[in-house]
């Protein structure tokens, strides 16, 4: 019996260790052909058969993209408008969890945690015709400003709902003495409970600001010229009757993947963190 088990184990060991190896190639395959893609020729990205690499590595396709496409002024609107939106809606998200964490009605709570949920099972592109109609009765349409709003607000209710877990976790305690030491309920939230749910905070920017970076539906109906192009907008754009310009393609999403990766990288122990402490819970 024990020698059985020990083949199973080992066998067992072996299958595990198999299924993690296919599933981080063909996880990572995709970024790696992006990335050979980018820099090789024209003649090397259709020629058969196919070259896993580049037999004469090129910039070609970089410089296709910064020197014709105005790429860096699509990264600079996306960066913009990523950054205001993500960090004006971690405001809200983190005034609007505190405040759900510690309403004393836990029929209220209930309430309110059921309609934040509720508005999450909503498809976006239902909400397309009321808001587009609102926003051009309001001549926001083509304002990379009102793209932050609306950018802005759809992450509230989930960043919400994270929020509440975080603070649940944090002892009434903490703000009760910083109140007696003078500080205001604000002042509470932000000298005592903010910095000991600094993980949880990140995890809610890094959420949104992966969401916003890359979302292209609401962009593409709501901006109309090219000086006001996100990156996806941008990358969609390259796409055309003529054909695929798949080296600058390749090279603009290698581009547009610094901005996630810089995020995920250096504040991978925060999201994990944020993640494993904070677990939604009713």
């Amino acid at each position: 019996m024990n020698t059985r088990r020990r083949i199973n184990d080992i066998i067992g060991g072996w299958a595990r260790v198999l299924a993690l190896t296919a599933f981080v190639i063909a996880a990572i395959f995709p970024l790696y052909w992006i990335i050979a893609t980018s820099l090789k020729g024209p003649k090397e990205i259709y020629t058969f058969p196919l070259l896993y690499w580049p037999t004469a590595p090129s910039l070609g396709g970089y410089q296709k993209l910064f020197g014709f496409a105005h790429f860096w002024l699509y990264f600079r609107n996306s960066l913009v408008v990523t950054l205001a939106a993500s960090i004006g809606g971690l405001v809200v998200c983190i005034l609007s969890g505190f405040a759900l964490s510690r309403v004393h009605s836990p029929t209220r709570r209930r309430a309110s945690l059921l309609f934040l949920y509720f508005t999450q099972m909503i498809p976006g592109f239902i909400l397309m015709t009321p808001l587009y109609l609102t926003l051009a009765k309001l001549r926001l349409t083509n304002s990379l400003g009102a793209l932050v709003w609306v950018y802005g607000a759809s992450t509230i209710a989930f960043g919400t709902i994270m929020a509440r877990s975080f603070f649940d976790r944090i002892p009434v305690s903490l703000e009760e003495a910083a109140m007696i030491d003078g500080c205001g309920p604000l002042g509470a939230l932000f000298k005592v409970i903010l910095p000991v749910s600094l993980p949880g905070v990140f995890a809610i920017f890094s959420f949104a600001f992966v969401n916003i970076w890359n979302e292209l539906f609401l962009a593409v109906v709501l901006l109309s010229s090219e000086g006001k192009m996100t990156v996806p907008v941008a990358l969609n754009s390259f796409i055309s009757k003529a054909g695929v310009s798949w080296d600058v393609m390749s090279a603009g999403i290698v581009v547009a993947l610094v901005p996630t990766i810089v995020i995920f990288g250096f504040g991978q122990k925060y999201i994990v963190a944020g993640l494993t402490e904070g677990g939604v819970k009713g």
